[in-house]
């Protein structure tokens, strides 16, 4: 029964001629409180994925979107209530048009495999699934496809885009200097394709990638590694072929599929969709609680909070100054420094958080943003256990920003190290000259022309330049042996210089310290605190749909307006959003990894000193 408001049943009653001191006001406020009994239902847990699978959660959808985006923190939560709803008898998952990270592939896997504790069931049902895909649905109990379905196990592919040809014909040129033989980042926008160390380090991570798809599959199914590799290089797979090879358990149209499995599971059992998902513009059928929705929906209560919690704050996406305007049309992309200070301000202060894990999926970014991060991160630290955990990428200043932590968790998979400098800028003179406007300078001082766009650096202002870089990067190796110390198998300048790294060859090095992923940093982090009962809080809590149609509410910070407000030339630009929606059509996964070396271009030209992983790889 869902819950009414005093006032809305007054006025509901009134109307019906029923007054409060009348014996039908008693009777009727009784039945509709406290309602009969339902009766225990057993159920099949549905969970419908779709789209890019991000990490920071949402409670409003997009204004002009079809649904919103999977959180994987949600998505944990929500499989975690399946797993002791005592009702739920089995699970159904449909994964097959959902976009995942290597490590949200291992999450995901890890989280279906888990209800094999409670012996409850996890089913796959697709048409179609690919590398990825299958490799994530490996953690269910049955795999199923349809008759003509098919599995694309044909291994990995990864490509990087290199933007210096389209540059030139805008009449732009890439001028850049960075620390670290392996800091191969500005090749994006430098090279028409890769340096030798870009290729040897794109190798063994590739390679690193691999292997954990490799030995994830195998064990999942029960084979050798050597077996998977065999079954890889031959595939792809019919339905039947795949059934044939053990890659799956059955094949079977969607209607034969869920019939069988209300026959094994009883045939009224009953298929719940989306289990445990909420959606704040679902209106209710109950008349009685219309009321209480619009409310709620207009003005919602914060949640209020006093017992023991361990509080979540996400970085995710590009790191830079500022903060990030969040809106009807979907949150900001980026992870923005005055945002995340704030929020791990919030988590430091609020005594019932008794310890703090930072979510980082993040290929790194402003290297000054980076340095704020991590100064609030190491205030929570002072206060409380500080854990972080890494998602798909934690690089660079990824990296950097986890580096006041107590413990760092990351998944086998994960992207990480990457500690490295560089800084340069784009130089438009040619963009100016094909349009036919002349510039005049007028300079004083020998370093005027250090930020111009109107040329390359001089050789004294590169070296100028190399100096400032040199000084940042020291001070980024001394944060990894301040952090990490005695734990490095390695002097740090050995691993840094700009390698990259998966999570486990990361472990190996003692760049981090565990395997695992969001709900074992989560874990660690209650048991560092000394705390078993407790709840998970996302700080800050996400805004809700009045909030984000009223605008941010104003927070008592002095600090709230430094650092200003993003703003992104290139990918705001006209042009760039009437031509990538069309992109996006024709090859989504390309089209996003061009838009994020743009992004990536566009916040360099603002803030100038970077630390961000090399390149945009695109692994499918």
């Amino acid at each position: 029964m869902r819950r009414i408001s005093t006032l809305s049943l007054v006025l509901l009653f009134i109307q019906a001629g029923v007054t409060p001191a009348s014996a039908q006001w008693a009777d009727a406020l009784r039945k509709l409180t406290e309602g009969d009994t339902p009766k225990p239902v057993k159920t099949i847990a549905h969970f419908q994925l779709e789209g890019t699978m991000v990490e920071t959660p949402s409670k409003v959808p997009p204004l002009f979107g079809s649904k919103p985006p999977t959180s994987m923190k949600t998505l944990l939560d929500r499989f975690r209530s399946a797993r002791l709803d005592e009702n739920v008898v089995a699970v159904l998952v449909d994964l097959q048009n959902v976009s995942l990270g290597i490590a949200q592939v291992q999450e995901l896997n890890a989280a279906m495999r888990q209800f094999a504790a409670v012996d409850k069931e996890v089913y796959v049902h697709a048409d179609s699934l690919r590398t990825l895909t299958y490799a994530a649905a490996c953690g269910a109990s049955h795999i199923s496809v349809v008759p003509t379905g098919d599995v694309w196990l044909v291994g990995l592919y990864g490509e990087q885009p290199y933007l210096r040809n389209a540059l030139d014909k805008l009449g732009c040129q890439a001028d850049f200097e960075h620390c670290g033989d392996f800091k191969t980042a500005p090749e994006s926008y430098t090279r028409t394709g890769p340096s030798d160390a870009a290729k040897e380090m794109t190798k063994w991570l590739v390679d690193g990638v691999y292997d954990e798809l490799v030995n994830l599959i195998a064990s999942s199914r029960g084979v050798t590694p050597e077996k998977v590799r065999e079954l890889i290089d031959k595939g792809p797979y019919t339905a039947q072929a795949a059934l044939e090879a053990g890659l799956i358990d059955s094949v079977q149209h969607r209607h034969a599929f869920l019939r069988d499995l209300k026959k094994r599971h009883g045939k009224k059992t009953r298929v719940v969709r989306d289990y445990g998902s909420k959606d704040a513009f679902d209106m209710p059928q109950d008349p009685f609680a219309l009321i209480p929705w619009v409310m709620e929906l207009l003005n919602p209560s914060r949640n209020s909070h006093t017992g023991p919690s361990v509080g979540v704050v996400f970085v995710e996406g590009v790191i830079q100054l500022g903060t990030g305007e969040s809106s009807l049309f979907g949150a900001a992309s980026g992870a923005f420094s005055t945002d995340i200070r704030r929020a791990l301000d919030q988590a430091a202060r609020d005594r019932s958080v008794k310890a703090v894990v930072l979510r980082v999926d993040s290929p790194g970014g402003s290297a000054l943003a980076s340095e704020v991060i991590l100064d609030a991160a190491r205030r929570v630290a002072a206060k409380k256990p500080l854990i972080v955990s890494m998602g798909n990428v934690a690089a660079s200043g990824g990296y950097y920003v986890a580096c006041a932590a107590s413990t760092i968790l990351a998944d086998p998979g994960t992207i990480t190290g990457s500690i490295g400098v560089f800084s340069g800028k784009l130089v438009t003179t040619g963009l100016w000259d094909k349009l036919g406007v002349n510039w005049h300078v007028t300079r004083r001082g020998a370093m005027s022309g250090l930020l111009s766009s109107a040329a390359p650096f001089t050789d004294p202002e590169r070296a100028k330049l190399r100096e400032l870089i040199d000084g940042i990067y020291d001070t980024f190796l001394e944060h990894v042996r301040a952090a990490r110390g005695d734990h490095l198998a390695k002097p740090v300048e050995e691993i840094a210089g700009g390698r990259v790294y998966t999570g486990r060859q990361a472990l190996e090095l003692g760049l981090v310290d565990k395997m695992g992923g969001l709900q074992d940093a989560v874990k660690t982090a209650a048991k560092e605190a000394g705390i078993a009962e407790y709840e998970i809080r996302v700080i800050p809590e996400p805004l809700s749909f009045f909030e984000l149609l009223m605008g941010r509410s104003s927070e008592s910070d002095e600090f709230v307006g430094m650092g200003g407000t993003n703003r992104h030339f290139l990918t705001d630009s006209p042009l760039v959003r009437s031509l990538f929606p069309a992109l996006a059509g024709v090859d989504p996964l390309r089209a996003r990894a061009v838009l994020q070396a743009l992004q990536c271009l566009e916040v360099m030209q603002r803030e100038g000193v970077m630390m961000m992983w090399p390149g945009q790889l695109l692994i499918r």
